[in-house]
């Protein structure tokens, strides 16, 4: 029988033979995967999850099953409960796809809730002080586009740092966050400060809200537009074509006669954009104000939610549709079986744990020494 190459135990066995000692455990990239076989792993890694969560709600003393069917039932079983699922996608997905931009460059954007803030700022602006000065459906139009402005400014910031002075994204677009937040208090408790009481915007007149289409605020049409944008922005224009090369080598992209610095402003200011766009429909269709939990975490999921789905638009759709169910669903048990708050986020976070935990498996793979270094 010939004996098959592997190009890792050969080097395992080199090491051997010159007398290294090779580690017990170690990591490999793995050149390929079938697809067949990634979505096994994905599977097992759902499976696993969903395991290790009845695992924790057996030991709060419930079962399993119960909670679980009851989650599916608090996120879709009602026309109530579909449209607030719905609803929670929506921000989800717009925000993934600004994240998702970003990061196919390898800018490691973590600022998109202050870019959601920031766009849910400029929208206010003209809804408290604009409502009575032009027709609603100009009004809206006007909210949107200054959200989508700001929230290009908040993104293009630290964009022409990075590509002027190589400073650190991560730091720079996290402490923008802080910035954005920080505005807001003092709107709330300063200048835009409803009079009397605590410390709060005034509700928005109903000319600066989002008609509703199907019992959910329009801004499902905008979500599904920006799907279609981002798509076709990633995989069929020149623009997009710069920002996958930039990614991959920014020395390749010079080489080839592309301004990195260009394309690094442009990609963060669409990014920027989007996200802004995530602070108008938040304020003028869910909240109907602007306030701190505008963003809500929002930012943040986002980026889990672009990475599950491997930074592929389509696939946003339903990943952030999950983690709306789940979230829907985590809040449910809270109410009907008195979990507490904090474990239903723990059982969120053990499933999504696994889910991209799964993702390494995908990609590399573990080699175990056995006795006389065999791999």
């Amino acid at each position: 029988m010939n004996k098959v190459f592997d190009p890792i135990v050969d080097r395992q066995q080199a090491k051997l033979a010159a007398g290294h000692k090779v580690p017990l455990l170690r990591i490999v990239r793995r050149p390929t995967i079938s697809q067949r076989k990634a979505w096994l792993i994905r599977g097992v890694a759902f499976v696993s999850a969903l395991l290790t969560g009845a695992l924790m709600i057996a030991l709060l003393g419930h079962n399993p099953f119960v909670v679980y069917a009851d989650m599916l039932v608090g996120a879709l079983g009602t026309k109530t409960s579909l449209i607030e699922t719905v609803k929670n996608t929506i921000p989800l997905l717009v925000a993934a796809l600004s994240v998702a931009l970003s990061f196919k460059m390898q800018f490691w954007n973590i600022g998109a809730e202050g870019q959601i803030l920031a766009g849910g700022i400029a929208a206010s602006y003209f809804a408290l002080f604009w409502f009575d000065a032009v027709p609603s459906w100009l009004l809206l139009c006007i909210m949107m586009v200054a959200a989508a402005l700001a929230g290009a400014l908040w993104g293009g910031v630290p964009a022409f740092f990075k590509a002027k002075w190589n400073t650190n994204e991560t730091l720079f677009t996290l402490m923008l966050n802080y910035v954005a937040l920080g505005l807001v208090k003092y709107l709330q408790a300063g200048p835009w400060k409803k009079p009397g009481g605590f410390p709060k915007i005034a509700m928005f007149d109903q000319a600066a809200r989002l008609p509703k289409l199907f019992g959910v605020h329009i801004g499902w049409i905008i979500a599904i537009a920006a799907v279609i944008f981002v798509a076709i922005y990633l995989t069929r224009s020149k623009h997009g074509y710069e920002t996958t090369v930039v990614g991959q080598s920014a020395n390749t992209a010079k080489y080839s006669g592309m301004s990195v610095t260009r394309v690094i402003i442009r990609t963060m200011v669409v990014a920027g954009a989007l996200a802004g766009l995530v602070g108008f429909m938040q304020v003028a269709g869910a909240d109907y104000t602007l306030n701190e939990s505008t963003a809500g975490g929002v930012g943040f999921t986002a980026i889990t939610v672009a990475w599950l789905a491997q930074l592929q638009p389509v696939a946003m759709v339903a990943v952030a549709a999950f983690i709306a169910i789940l979230q829907k669903g985590a809040n449910r048990i809270h109410t009907t079986f008195n979990i507490p708050a904090t474990a239903s986020e723990v059982l969120i976070g053990i499933i999504l744990f696994f889910m991209l935990g799964c993702e390494f498996f995908i990609n590399y793979r573990l080699i175990l020494r056995k006795k006389g270094g065999q791999a």
